[in-house]
């Protein structure tokens, strides 16, 4: 039988399942319980390529940073390198998980982790209009001085203080994807493209440069599947279907949709949350737009029965 491949995509959030679980041991509780649902998809003949989210993740190695830089001889880390920091460390608890339920279940399999760069294009609008808000909240003095030393863009933030905001770019390549295909071809599961890759751009020799930015990991992870042809694509969420009228007393969950119908759907602009599911429909439209022969979008205890054609909204060409 020929190797089936997919990709899944896992939010940063669902690392964290409320305010009172925040801890390192406690994310590694969540990926633990993530894990052992990716292993049924493994267990079940797929080889997988996983990406995750890391907006919280980030958001506290930056308060850390700037909390520790108060402290004489200590520096703050650069966006590119929280990001860094975020896939090592949330690679490690993945990785670690499934090898754990791999030998639990007699799977001969491994995980490694990537840590992976996506090229975005330095001239992207995205840069002239940066809207992502990082890190923590600041004084307006604050906000205006480090806007003025360190070329911040910052905004006041619906009344409770002022944040950085930085450029959203749509991902062009990832940077590391032969090691990506070689890993997978060798039965490897692979996690990659963590928090949407490390933004880089290329300067004017063409070399490779970290840049202040935030990828969106459901966009990323459309590029993944799409530069390695996967046979499914997966984006775990909080939700086990996708509704239309979400939260409405006309709401009304799917089972199926076809790329015309999430195109329709997305451009009424009524039905899915910009800040949430507006991008994993988008991403998925991408997927499917170049050749891709399904996508599922369902929650993580969900993923093994609507693999089985239970549960879970799926969309097709």
């Amino acid at each position: 039988m020929a190797k089936k491949v997919a990709v899944v995509a896992i939010g940063g959030n669902s690392l964290i399942k409320d305010p009172q679980h925040q801890s390192v041991e406690d994310q590694y509780q969540a990926a633990k319980e993530t894990c052992y649902h990716i292993a049924d998809m493994i267990e079940a003949g797929w080889d997988v390529a996983i990406g995750h989210g890391n907006g919280p993740q980030v958001g506290f190695i930056l308060r850390r940073s700037e909390i520790a830089a108060k402290v004489e001889g200590m520096h703050e880390v650069p966006l590119d390198v929280c990001g860094a920091d975020s896939q090592g460390a949330i690679g490690y608890a993945l990785q670690q998980n499934l090898q754990n339920e791999f030998r639990r279940r007699g799977i001969d399999k491994h995980a490694v982790t990537v840590v992976t760069q996506v090229l975005v294009d330095r001239n992207d609008k995205a840069f002239q209009n940066p809207t992502k808000p990082i890190g923590g909240f600041m004084d307006e003095a604050e906000a205006k001085r480090r806007a003025q030393e360190l070329g911040w863009n910052v905004v006041e933030d619906a009344g409770r203080g002022w944040r950085r905001v930085v450029a959203s770019p749509i991902p062009q390549d990832v940077v590391e994807l032969e090691a990506v295909k070689t890993l997978l071809e060798a039965g490897m599961t692979v996690i990659t493209v963590g928090g949407g890759g490390i933004p880089v751009i290329r300067d004017e020799e063409g070399n490779l440069v970290g840049t202040a930015a935030v990828i969106d990991k459901d966009y990323a992870s459309s590029l993944l599947a799409r530069e390695i042809n996967a046979d499914l694509f997966v984006i775990s969420t909080a939700v086990e279907k996708v509704a239309l009228n979400y939260g409405k007393p006309n709401e009304q969950w799917l089972d199926r949709m076809t790329l015309a119908e999430a195109k329709q759907y997305l451009a009424e602009g009524i039905h899915f949350a910009k800040g949430s599911m507006a991008p994993k429909i988008q991403a998925i439209i991408w997927f499917l737009e170049a050749g891709g022969k399904q996508a599922l979008i369902t929650n993580p205890e969900n993923i093994g029965r609507a693999l089985k054609g239970e549960t879970g909204t799926w969309i097709v060409p």
